[in-house]
């Protein structure tokens, strides 16, 4: 599971990283609202952690934005304010929850435990299968259906087209498809990540699918549908 701690506290931030990670978290973390609402609209983690009183840009203002792009990644928002009323407004603007600072870090899994359970109940579809315009992938079969056809991916290739399916139409960081992909502690080259764009293009057109992966010049790359 990949998480974005978004916390401006450093000694918290860092400690719960370690803590996080020491769990088997996949764990990115970064210090402001700005930073937060740039790898949060990626849309490629499976939780928020998300911090109300950040600098540059508050909290509840990277969740509304966020939440405006269609990113529905669970968020908890984490905080020092502890009315009601904050936490009202918190879950109003579209929190799936609400910490509020002192907390015990075995807290902190229950409720992303209990986030994550509820999500995926939430979004499971038949098999698992995924659609997108003309295509469907079975992560299950490893199996990838067009207008003409169907083959089977390697992991990568599955694990790159997942990346794009859960965030159609946007254009994905390189450095975020090779996080999701290739993993934090992988040393892997940039160029692989061109090769597997190469070869996930050849299966679209081998299935005769009408869907692009777009090169967007030092940024990275996004799977779009033609214009209807």
């Amino acid at each position: 599971m990949r998480i974005l701690l978004a916390e401006d506290d450093k000694d918290l931030n860092k400690a719960l990283t370690w803590q996080l990670t020491a769990r088997g978290y996949n764990v990115d973390s970064c210090g402001n609202g700005e930073e937060a609402l740039y790898y949060g609209k990626q849309n490629i983690y499976d939780i928020i952690l998300l911090d109300r009183m950040l600098p540059d840009r508050e909290g509840t203002e990277v969740m509304t934005a966020l939440r405006q792009l269609s990113v529905n990644t669970p968020i908890i928002l984490i905080t020092a304010l502890g009315l009601l009323q904050d936490k009202i407004t918190g879950l109003d603007l579209g929190a799936d929850d609400y910490l509020v600072k002192p907390f015990d870090f075995e807290e902190l899994l229950a409720r992303i435990r209990c986030v994550t359970r509820r999500s995926l109940s939430l979004n499971a579809q038949p098999e698992g299968n995924l659609t997108y315009h003309d295509i469907t992938w079975s992560p299950r079969e490893m199996c990838l259906t067009g207008p003409s056809g169907d083959c089977l991916l390697s992991r990568r290739e599955g694990d790159l087209l997942e990346s794009f399916l859960h965030a159609p139409g946007q254009t994905l960081a390189r450095e975020m498809l090779l996080l999701k992909v290739w993993g934090p502690d992988s040393e892997v080259e940039n160029g692989n990540l061109d090769n597997y764009i190469h070869f996930l293009r050849r299966r679209l057109k081998g299935i005769g699918s009408a869907l692009q992966i777009k090169t967007v010049w030092g940024v990275g790359y996004g799977l779009n549908a033609p214009f209807l």
